[in-house]
């Protein structure tokens, strides 16, 4: 008989690089799952896994099989997605990656209305700044900005991303504002660290582009730790307006270097390719547009108010 209740727990554990890991994500316990692995590996008759008494690792045959444990999984939710299109609403679990500044600030705040609009729906959303695969993930969509390179997953726009330079009032009190990007070199630069050009800020202004290496005492992945350290008075950092705004609004942060303008990017709902878009997809991405589309986001409007 195939094992095939046991190919989401083996995705997983390869997916988490342990059984506990897999088990906490499952809702089963560490020997559940330990115990579906062996059935499978003595079904195959064949070792997926190297294990130690530190960390596992797929063997040969591992590796084999999780091409085609990935595929299979697709299928299912394809499956799955076709029934429900025909059941006329959206239904099921959502699985949705978002960044972790962006997700506590602008996508938290929205998911009891969504869900109380959309009974039949469970929603598993997990916050990470950094890019994972979609596909070998088990994502059904997540929001990213910036290009989109990959042509397997559908993009579709919700608004504009703009960074500003910003400094508390005390660092500008203690050490000047800047008001030139020259004038960045001679302060402490704090660096968002996923950033595309971490160190390297890029303005736009009245003598044209100006490109100028930063540095500083200060580095760190997530918006929300940099924001903090800013209004602390450490230094001069780059923030996106949708964390930012709300701290310049209240005078926590000022805005430096004002004359000259950061990157824009556009923000995106990306999901992957599938021949049945699910009904829950369709429904997610169609409330962030109602809630989050425009040309200007509604966090630059109130800024702007």
């Amino acid at each position: 008989m195939i094992e095939i209740g046991a190919i989401p727990v083996f995705v997983k554990v390869a997916e988490t690089g342990g059984f506990a890991a897999a088990a906490r994500l499952l809702g089963l316990t560490k020997s559940a799952v330990s115990k579906r692995i062996s059935t499978l590996e003595a079904h195959l008759g064949a070792q997926l896994f190297h294990r130690s008494t530190r960390s596992i690792s797929l063997t040969e045959a591992g590796e084999i099989y999780l091409a085609h444990a990935v595929q299979a999984l697709g299928s299912a939710r394809e499956a799955e997605d076709a029934v429900a299109a025909l059941q006329g609403r959206p239904v099921g679990q959502l699985r949705i990656c978002a960044p972790v500044s962006f997700g506590l600030l602008h996508v938290a705040p929205l998911v009891t209305d969504f869900l109380q609009n959309h009974p039949g729906i469970t929603l598993d959303l997990a916050m990470d700044d950094r890019v994972v695969d979609l596909v070998s993930a088990g994502y059904d969509m997540a929001i990213r900005a910036g290009a989109m390179p990959d042509s397997a997953l559908i993009a579709r726009r919700l608004t504009t991303i703009k960074s500003v330079i910003v400094a508390s009032p005390k660092y500008v009190s203690d050490y000047g504002a800047p008001m030139h990007p020259e004038d960045l070199i001679d302060h402490n630069c704090l660096h968002y660290t996923y950033s595309r050009d971490a160190l390297e800020w890029t303005f736009a202004g009245p003598e044209g582009e100006a490109k100028i290496r930063t540095k500083g005492t200060l580095r760190v992945n997530n918006s929300e730790a940099l924001c903090r350290a800013l209004i602390d008075g450490l230094g001069v950092g780059r923030l996106p307006t949708f964390v930012a705004s709300s701290h310049i609004a209240a005078g926590r942060l000022i805005r430096v270097v004002p004359q000259h303008i950061l990157p824009e990017q556009a923000l995106y709902a990306v999901f992957p390719e599938r021949r049945h878009i699910p009904a829950k997809v369709r429904a997610f991405t169609d409330f962030l547009v109602d809630r989050i589309g425009s040309d200007i986001a509604y966090w630059d409007v109130e800024a702007a108010d």
